[in-house]
């Protein structure tokens, strides 16, 4: 059940806006009050039902989207991003996010999403996938990028929020410029997807073998640098508020720990290919019932847990042809 807008205290408000079609139901968007007028944390989805829940729910507080004065988007993806651009060109407010971020909407925005599709299927074959499993439709919702940032964070940064003390706090892993937001003036923490009361963000590594990053590796450190953190609240962008911070992205570390050994395990029979791993691992949904969608994303969650293992000297590529295959260092 979807919840209702609701008044936090403090000058904070928050707003659910439902996803469309999509099993997390909705995203929590937040307005803090400034001297300004109220900064949104993220925007929820692109779609006329998104937009009206929005701009009622932030009516119920008196707040009219016209007096927005910024939005600050915790990371790109189109249930946090998506409504910016609408709010920006309703109120003239900024949009701030990560440079990292930031770079990644200049490039959508440029080459648009043509080819993407081949690109998909290509990178489904590479990882070794059987031709039977390429058919059927994509089954994935096409979205428009997102709006192109006018400012852009780093971390530590404060953000533009008159008379408040908003503070940007870098955590790659989910996207590589995913930032968490701290209201010191507040005692909260803004955590996006970052850091969920019952569910972990996908983590995956697009292409499945781009060379020189490790999204996985980054999200553990991200998880470590948070727990250290003293906060009170923890406001994230879907389920619910919670408090122990530190307590939850430990115990999010150890998931992925387990699933790290989960991985390697597999790696015993090795090689194996990036398919055939993927399958052989345990998901919320049996193998055979996940759409081609659903698998391609199982893929690349699998290819960062692989490439993480390569960090640490447990796992490496077994030759440079394709299908990618991996085994035991």
């Amino acid at each position: 059940m979807q919840p209702e807008p609701e008044d936090l205290g403090g000058g904070l408000w928050s707003v659910p806006v439902p996803i469309p079609n999509n099993p997390l139901s909705y995203t929590l968007v937040y307005a803090v009050e400034s001297s300004r007028g109220p900064v949104l944390i993220d925007a929820g989805w692109q779609h006329e039902d998104a937009w009206t829940a929005l701009r009622d729910g932030l009516g119920t507080f008196g707040i009219d989207v016209a007096d927005v004065y910024g939005v600050v988007v915790t990371h790109f993806h189109p249930d946090h991003a998506g409504l910016a651009g609408r709010v920006r060109e309703t109120s003239g407010a900024w949009i701030a996010m990560h440079h990292s971020d930031a770079g990644i909407v200049r490039l959508f925005n440029e080459v648009g999403q043509g080819g993407r599709r081949s690109f998909e299927l290509t990178a489904l074959r590479r990882a070794g996938a059987a031709e039977s499993d390429l058919t059927g439709p994509a089954q994935q919702t096409r979205v428009s990028p997102p709006a192109i940032p006018d400012r852009e964070l780093s971390d530590g940064d404060l953000v533009d929020v008159p008379g408040r003390r908003l503070q940007a706090v870098w955590t790659p892993g989910h996207t590589p410029g995913h930032i968490c937001l701290h209201l010191e003036d507040g005692d909260r923490i803004f955590t996006g997807d970052h850091v969920l009361p019952r569910i972990t963000p996908h983590i995956g590594l697009y292409p499945y073998d781009t060379p020189d990053v490790d999204p996985l590796s980054d999200f553990l450190g991200s998880l470590d640098k948070v727990s250290a953190m003293t906060v009170g609240e923890v406001l994230p962008a879907h389920q619910h508020r919670f408090r122990g911070l530190g307590d939850r992205a430990r115990e999010i570390i150890a998931h992925h720990e387990e699933r790290l050994a989960e991985v390697a395990a597999l790696l015993s029979s090795s090689p194996i290919t990036l398919w055939d791993l993927t399958a052989g691992l345990t998901w919320r949904h049996p193998w055979d019932e996940m759409a081609q969608q659903a698998r391609r994303m199982a893929a690349a969650e699998a290819a960062a847990h692989l490439r993480t293992l390569e960090t640490r000297g447990v796992a490496r590529r077994d030759g440079a042809d394709d299908p990618l295959r991996y085994a035991l260092r």
